[in-house]
């Protein structure tokens, strides 16, 4: 199995550029250590009928099932390939036949060159492939066989195990390439990084990410799903509508803060040390430990530097 390198949702060089631009000279970033992929469980957890998602380390992969065969939603690290694998075994005995990348990042596409030498069709948004071709944070090119075979620009529909699917754009939002997963029947949306129960929102600015795309996504999703609908977030546990609503929420006013210490003329520094969105935490990280001060100032950083773009 090829064990492709490991690159953090935002690395480190993305945040040095960020504060080189500002014209800071910041302390070169410690390298982030990697996780021991051999410690990591493989848990199973049914969404609903015959619609799985599979919590490992990484973005929850979607898992569905039946007699056409096996389709998951996003592969995680590439160590972890044959553990899913193994995964998804005690749910079908199927082959998998189709992959569906929610966006680029390597949390959810690091398995895609282990998954594509079993045969299985990637589909995923056009900017998805571009970006993989490219490199991704400065990871390398993807080979082909990592590559979506099929892409869409605004949508497709796929029909598989008795489901219909509906795989959409949404605005740029985490990044450029951030798209939807709806299961009709099943009344369950896979959403990606878009929205996660365990902390702030990304918005991945170097890869396409805006914070008026976050909030035009979280509205997209909000109006694709009813009363009883589930929803699966990149990171974290299954949800409804409310839940979404009050991250949207969440969101507008962290974004009405940020927004109104930049016209002020607050540095980058400056917002970091006010922690402007503190008592928005709860909402924001509702599973899981509360983020630490790493993830705040990444957080922000993030926030910030789309946000001065934007205005």
């Amino acid at each position: 199995m090829s064990n492709r390198t490991l690159f953090a949702l935002v690395s480190p060089l993305a945040l040095l550029a960020a504060h080189t631009a500002l014209g800071q000279a910041p302390a070169a970033p410690a390298a982030p250590a990697q996780p021991d992929f051999s410690a990591v469980q493989i848990k199973v957890h049914q969404v609903a009928g015959n619609f799985y998602y599979l919590e490992g380390q990484g973005g929850n992969v979607g898992v569905l099932v039946g007699d056409d065969g096996v389709l998951m939603i996003d592969d995680q690290f590439a160590p972890l390939t044959e553990k899913l694998v193994a995964a998804v075994k005690t749910i079908s005995k199927k082959q998998i036949k189709m992959l569906v990348n929610t966006h680029v990042h390597g949390d959810h596409t690091g398995g895609n060159e282990n998954i594509g030498k079993m045969g299985v069709e990637i589909i995923a948004h056009d900017n998805v492939r571009a970006r993989l071709v490219k490199g991704v944070n400065g990871a390398p090119p993807s080979p082909a066989v990592g590559l979506p075979v099929v892409t869409f620009g605004d949508g497709i529909g796929l029909h598989f195990d008795g489901e219909d699917l509906e795989v959409g754009k949404l605005p740029p939002a985490h990044t450029d390439g951030d798209s939807y997963i709806k299961l009709t029947k099943a009344d369950v949306i896979h959403v990606g990084d878009v929205f996660r129960t365990t902390g702030y929102p990304i918005v991945d600015g170097p890869n396409g990410g805006t914070v008026k795309g976050t909030l035009a996504a979280l509205q997209k999703i909000l109006d694709l799903a009813g009363p009883n609908t589930k929803i699966l977030p990149g990171h974290g546990v299954v949800v409804t509508r409310d839940q979404i609503a009050s991250f949207r929420d969440a969101v507008a006013e962290a974004q009405n803060r940020v927004s109104a210490l930049i016209k002020q003329g607050m540095t980058l520094p400056q917002v970091v040390a006010a922690n402007p969105t503190a008592d928005l935490v709860p909402k924001f990280a509702t599973t899981g430990d509360p983020p630490n001060a790493m993830a705040t100032e990444r957080f922000l950083t993030l926030f910030y530097n789309a946000l001065k773009t934007e205005l």
